[in-house]
């Protein structure tokens, strides 16, 4: 299975509006409950005004569009590296899933995948 590393820093962060988040930019992700609204987005594009905020994640896409018929691909890769004692956000679309990790971890992961049998590009 090939995981393809994503190119830019990201931050975890909650707003208090859809209106706080740039809907132009060309990578995010928005979580919306009775809760809570919550963005993964490019470090760059993060809104100034927001609740709770985390910088400092890399993060990688498992390549090509996933079968919903698929079962346990990140389970497996969240199993390999909790082992490895790497914690992770992950979220998903419609065609893949998206593994978040912390800078300071990010290339003991891909190391780690690798020696699992991963190709990382």
């Amino acid at each position: 299975m090939e995981l393809e590393r994503l190119s830019h820093d990201l931050t975890v962060c909650k707003v208090k509006s859809l209106k706080d988040i740039y809907l132009d930019a060309d990578f995010f992700f928005i979580g919306k409950t009775d809760e809570e609204i919550s963005l993964v987005c490019k470090t760059d594009d993060t809104p100034v005004d927001t609740i709770e905020r985390e910088d400092g994640w890399n993060g990688f896409r498992i390549q090509g569009t996933l079968d919903f018929s698929l079962i346990g691909i990140l389970s497996k890769l969240s199993a390999i590296l909790a082992e490895n004692e790497i914690g992770i956000f992950a979220v998903s679309t419609y065609n893949t899933d998206y593994i978040l990790v912390k800078a300071e971890n990010y290339e003991k992961a891909m190391s780690v995948l690798k020696e699992q049998g991963y190709q990382v590009v």
